[in-house]
């Protein structure tokens, strides 16, 4: 018997009675439309694949807007209390870059000079008009993340045309300046003889395979002076490395601005005549590419800040600068004074390891900073004057960075440390 018409007969069997050929037309109409929008959207998702992100760029930008412009007309009225609230009017548009305790001008005529005018100085700031700092005139939503990393709006960070093309060649690899956007190319093949490549150096000097093995050395927190446009962290962040932007203050085209659109953290800070925010022992590596800081001024004081937010058996991390000259070789004579060792120079590549031994600084060896005799709290050392000491050499907190665990958890005796306790973090949890 045919096959055709055995099939008809079960269908009709199933069905009670024939069905007619019209119904059966529509059926075998329906079936081949149904493959050919099947077949359509999925060759319509695989070239949306292909394309690649930049469409997801302007995906939903338009709901993002409105919705920043909404947060944005609350945020100009809080409420005090709930009976009372008290409307916060716009600040002027001269005070669109402001930053509270950065203000040059008043520093200048307060007397501030050599440098000390990009410092931070509060008591000068007498202004206490509170308003809201409004955004730039056309700024727009950052993109969200991993393409706001990449791709920025140019009018965000206000950097001119001017300013990219005096930029050094290795900012000009690492960004492209369209139309309406600032595009990082950290990823791009064609700069591999840049940031992964310099990543590569540094680890390599430090005795690794690879910038992925950097957890293997106990490397997990960096600072990054004067980080440019925060390339170099971004990379970092993609080997799942904390770095920690630090610039000096900028009226127009911050560093600091700039990374943080990025959705890089990072914070304005120098080394003039304070202490950095940060407290002692605070990171595993500090690296200066370039930096712009004179680590040879005020007989090795900066270098000696440097020593204090550095954990024992961390890295300082020098590029761009030769040790040939006359600055190279007082930098290199301060770094014998905090106990630090030379392991490797490459080119203008040089890399110091803090010593782990906090009795280097008390021994009697001529030239050694001594350390601080009376530490104050570290919450009592922010923007403190430099000081001509070692500190950190009795805290508890004074632990080798290859001491730690080389998975990414931390352990509880690394908690302990910091007066956290698991069991009791464990149990407010439940709670």
């Amino acid at each position: 018997m045919d096959v055709r018409i055995l099939w008809f007969y079960k269908l009709q069997i199933f069905s009670g009675h024939r069905p007619p050929r019209s119904w059966l037309l529509l059926c075998l109409v329906s079936v081949f439309v149904l493959i050919v929008l099947l077949g359509s959207s999925s060759s319509s998702a695989f070239n949306s694949l292909t394309v690649g992100v930049k469409p997801e760029v302007y995906t939903n930008y338009r709901r993002l807007k409105e919705q920043t412009s909404s947060n944005y007309v609350e945020l100009k009225t809080f409420s005090s209390g709930a009976s009372n609230p008290k409307e916060i009017r716009l600040c002027g548009k001269e005070r669109e870059d402001y930053v509270p305790c950065y203000n040059v001008s008043a520093n200048l005529l307060a007397g501030f000079k050599d440098g000390e005018e990009f410092d931070r100085h509060c008591e000068v700031s007498q202004d206490q008009t509170y308003c809201l700092v409004r955004p730039p005139r056309d700024y727009r939503t950052p993109l969200s993340w991993p393409v706001g990393r990449d791709v920025i709006w140019n009018a965000n960070v206000k950097i001119s045309k001017d300013q990219f093309l005096s930029s050094g060649s290795m900012t000009k690899r690492l960004m492209l300046l369209e139309e309406n956007q600032i595009s990082f190319h950290s990823d791009d093949e064609l700069i591999f003889d840049g940031v992964r490549d310099h990543s590569r150096q540094v680890a390599e000097m430090i005795g690794l395979g690879s910038d992925a093995k950097f957890w293997q050395a106990g490397v997990r927190m960096v600072l990054d002076i004067g980080c440019g446009f925060g390339s170099f962290g971004a990379h970092l962040l993609s080997l799942k490395l904390m770095t920690v932007c630090m610039a000096a203050y900028e009226l127009t085209g911050s560093q600091v601005q700039l990374s943080l659109e990025r959705g890089l953290p990072a914070i304005i800070g120098n080394f003039i005549s304070r202490k950095l925010p940060f407290p002692s022992l605070s990171y595993d590596m500090v690296h200066c590419a370039q930096c712009g800081v004179s680590w040879d001024q005020k007989d090795g004081m900066f270098l000696v800040e440097a020593n204090r937010i550095l954990k024992p058996g961390g890295y300082f991390v020098l590029h761009g600068t030769s040790l040939s000259t006359q600055t190279g070789s007082m930098i290199e004579g301060f770094t014998h004074k905090i106990c630090w060792t030379l392991i490797g120079r490459q080119e203008e590549t040089f890399i110091w390891q803090k010593t782990i031994d906090p009795q280097c600084y008390s021994s009697s060896t001529q030239g050694v900073i001594p350390p601080c005799r009376e530490e104050h709290e570290d919450t009592y050392s922010y923007y403190q004057p430099l000081a001509s000491c070692v500190a950190g050499t009795d805290s508890k907190r004074w632990v080798p960075v290859q001491n730690k665990s080389s998975d990414s958890l931390i352990t509880p005796a690394e908690l302990e440390i910091y007066g956290k306790y698991c069991c009791a973090i464990f149990v407010s949890s439940i709670n």
